[in-house]
């Protein structure tokens, strides 16, 4: 399982990271693994407010459907809309390619609150 040391994670095995005030956000590769094959992302409207922990997307695979949350309060301001046509662009590069959206933080400190990369592997059940 690939954990980045330079982002910030949840609970809910969102990623996080944060330039210039603006957070990318996407699902982490522990939680595109559970999933398995994604077959259809479902990305919030450019403009759509969140609060932190707000359902914000929907990602569906064979197994299952999965409700994606706002690691942080703002306003989205860029989806991946490659997604569309090819979600599995999350399970090949969750980190990179598969990011899901764009959020302008509405507060800094909402990343206070979320794990380390070490804290967020302790969290995750070994294999």
């Amino acid at each position: 399982m690939s954990v980045p040391q330079d982002l910030f994670y949840s609970k809910t095995h969102e990623w996080v990271s944060l330039v210039d005030g603006i957070a990318t956000v996407g699902i982490t590769d522990f939680a595109q693994n559970q999933l398995s094959d994604l077959t259809f992302v479902e990305l919030p409207e450019v403009g759509a407010e969140f609060a932190a922990a707000d359902e914000a997307a929907v990602v569906e695979s064979v197994k299952a459907a999965a409700d994606v949350y706002a690691p942080v309060a703002g306003e989205v301001v860029e989806v991946n809309s490659e997604l569309e046509d090819s979600p599995e662009l999350i399970n090949k590069d969750a980190f990179g390619a598969g990011w899901l959206f764009k959020i302008k933080v509405a507060n800094e400190s909402d990343v206070d609150n979320m794990l380390d990369a070490d804290s967020y592997e302790e969290l995750c059940p070994s294999e």
